[in-house]
């Protein structure tokens, strides 16, 4: 199944009192690169977001946004430390008394105080929370998989239908060479017969020149292997996992078969033709490049 490397998912649900949303969203990449933006409190959770995400992805630019928000209030428990409270009463009226200045303490001087207040938050299973969190990014990544598979039928079906011209074009170079090999042995007898004008011809020559000619220009081998890398193809558009890099690698291929034909080619009709078949290749290439 073929999957685009370009893809969004978002999920949002209710776990224990928390809210959490999860956004996924990727762009090309040669290789998998996450990156995990949540909040600094659930810090420790981001390796096993990374580790989902790989799970699910073999390349692509990943970016995983993650917010949480709670629904109950935590038992948190504020109380006044007494011995640093009563220090900085004592600090500021000695100040007061020996110093002269202004007696304005308050409670909001106070309140400012570093370490005035003891705040107990109830100790949060990170366990539980991470797991929590993994079973909205499974979703998210549910909803992201979706979408690329969408996306990736696209682009399998434009593949296919480029190959099959290609393979109508191979099919039309494989029918006009024989012509040219033919038509260069009748050029070459007019040019002989011109030359000796009404001596007589060695046919022989003829025959040995036009074979020598026809093995050069001949193109079966590189029409049979770009046959088979188009069948190598089909089987990878219909085979599981990524095959982006794979179709990379055989494109190149193909590329190496459709100039090297070119090389060989003195014929203006074929000439076209391969011109044609690079040019399918070239959009081929281009759509490889958003495939996973």
């Amino acid at each position: 199944m073929v999957k685009s490397m370009t893809g969004y998912g978002r999920a949002v649900e209710t776990v224990n009192g928390r809210e959490f949303t999860v956004e996924i969203r990727s762009v090309n990449n040669r290789y998998l690169d996450c990156t995990v933006k949540l909040p600094r409190s659930f810090s420790f959770a981001e390796e096993a977001v990374k580790a989902a995400v790989k799970n699910a992805v073999s390349r692509g630019k990943v970016d995983v946004f993650i917010t949480v928000r709670s629904e109950t209030e935590a038992d948190v428990q504020v109380t006044l430390n007494k011995p640093v409270l009563e220090g900085y009463l004592a600090a500021m009226r000695q100040m007061v008394s020996e110093y002269g200045v202004k007696d304005d303490i308050s409670v909001s001087t106070l309140s400012r105080m570093s370490d005035v207040f003891v705040v107990d938050k109830p100790k949060a299973d990170e366990d539980q929370l991470k797991a929590d969190l993994l079973s909205v990014v499974d979703k998210a990544l549910a909803a992201y998989d979706a979408m690329r598979v969408t996306e990736g039928l696209a682009l399998e079906n434009d593949l296919r239908s480029r190959a099959a011209t290609i393979l109508t074009l191979v099919a039309q170079v494989e029918e006009l060479n024989p012509k040219t090999v033919s038509d260069y042995r009748r050029r070459l007898e007019e040019k002989m017969r011109e030359v000796l004008e009404n001596k007589s011809i060695d046919e022989s020559r003829i025959l040995t020149e036009a074979a020598i000619f026809a093995d050069k220009v001949a193109v079966d081998e590189e029409t049979v292997r770009l046959r088979s890398h188009l069948e190598q193809m089909d089987t990878m558009l219909s085979g599981n996992g990524g095959i982006g890099r794979k179709l990379d690698f055989l494109l190149q291929e193909m590329n190496r078969e459709a100039n090297t034909t070119g090389s060989k080619c003195t014929d203006v009709k074929v000439a076209r033709i391969v011109v044609d078949i690079k040019a399918e290749l070239e959009k081929i290439r281009e759509q490889t490049q958003n495939i996973e």
